[in-house]
């Protein structure tokens, strides 16, 4: 970064999204990402980020830098900016990045190199590329996910830390996760309007349609092995038994049924393993079922495993998936899937969902 130091894990209580440093040049900076270029998108993210950041350089004795990402910066937007920066906020340098590589910071001379004019081929609307939505439920976006929503949910119905996240780093730390994955993973719900950028926390909203692309986004297949029991038994204790053998988690219907959620019953039960690989020492008790057989097991590697085995909770010393993991997981099982899936909505999700926006 032209000679400038970057810090993406500050130290303190409360933390700036990272700390910029050359020689003794220190900044700490908030992070916000707009999206659009339209200035009644952008100014109101710059007053919150600089609001922030003045908290931030306060505390930690350091100056402050307020940086905005945009698609497009256009010469009116660099103006408006400009100008709320000197009306409102002469005290703290503001930066306007955007995406066809441009940057134009203001308020500070120590910051003037890191000024880039846009490339001359650059047109509105080419410096962005189309993502797909899968991008946004990545598999630890997906755990993020999970941590955001965990303080609605019971601990016996989804495990992970609870609290009050004001910035990035926070969530980092909370998520095990690096400051960079998290960074990323906020400016995206940014972007994509589902976090809401007026409050002092990071809150999700837009959820009915967050959840409905998280959804479609889960119904990827993955490879799965239909499995019979060596010496069958009628105790449920022998699929926990299997489970706990194999460090696999117990998912979909059965998972429901484990934490009484359930609404159908008679599904073949599902056990997550990290890896399928060919029957092994590990896996004695379990035989694979030949054309014509009954399975009595699916033995299932998920698409998703640090969101899936983080979000676990345990039941009688067996991994299950978590409340969410199973809404998702029924919600396109040709089996019954779709009534599973109402009854979670409904009864125990409703909120979460965004079901009583």
């Amino acid at each position: 970064m032209r000679g400038w130091n970057v810090d993406l894990e500050p130290r303190g209580d409360i933390r700036p999204d990272f700390v910029i440093s050359k020689g003794p040049q220190r900044y700490v900076v908030e992070f916000k990402s707009a999206g659009e270029g339209r200035p009644d998108r952008v100014l109101p993210l710059l007053s919150q980020a600089i609001l922030q950041v003045r908290r931030y350089a306060e505390l930690n004795v350091m100056s402050p830098l307020a940086v905005i990402q945009v698609n497009h910066a256009t010469s009116s937007l660099h103006r408006k900016v400009e100008q709320f920066q000197r009306n409102y906020a002469p005290d703290v340098a503001v930066g306007l990045v955007s995406q066809a590589g441009a940057s134009h910071f203001i308020g500070s001379p120590d910051l003037e190199d890191l000024n880039v004019e846009a490339p001359r081929n650059s047109r509105k609307g080419n410096s962005a590329q189309p993502r797909k939505s899968s991008d946004l439920f990545s598999d630890l976006n997906q755990w993020m996910l999970k941590v955001l929503l965990a303080p609605e949910l019971s601990e016996k119905l989804l495990s992970a830390p609870r609290a009050e996240y004001r910035s990035v780093s926070q969530l980092a730390d909370a998520a095990q996760v690096s400051a960079m994955s998290a960074s990323r993973f906020v400016r995206r719900l940014q972007e994509d309007g589902f976090l809401d950028d007026a409050g002092h926390s990071l809150r999700l909203v837009r959820r009915r349609e967050l959840f409905r692309l998280w959804q479609s986004s889960a119904m990827r297949s993955s490879p799965e092995l239909r499995m019979s029991y060596l010496i069958p038994s009628a105790s449920s204790a022998q699929l926990h038994k299997i489970a706990a053998r194999l460090d696999g988690c117990i998912g979909l219907f059965a998972a429901a049924d484990l934490l009484h959620v359930s609404h159908v019953s008679g599904v073949l039960p599902y056990v997550y393993v990290r890896r399928l690989s060919p029957p092994s020492g590990d896996w004695r008790g379990l035989v694979p079922v030949k054309a014509g057989e009954s399975a009595r097991v699916i033995l299932k590697q998920p698409n998703a495993p640090q969101s899936l085995y983080r979000g676990a909770v345990r039941v009688d010393g067996v991994l299950v998936s978590d409340i969410l993991q199973i809404w998702l997981d029924v919600s396109a099982h040709p089996s019954r899937g779709a009534e599973q899936a109402a009854l979670l909505k409904h009864k125990v999700l409703a909120g979460v969902l965004g079901h009583s926006e």
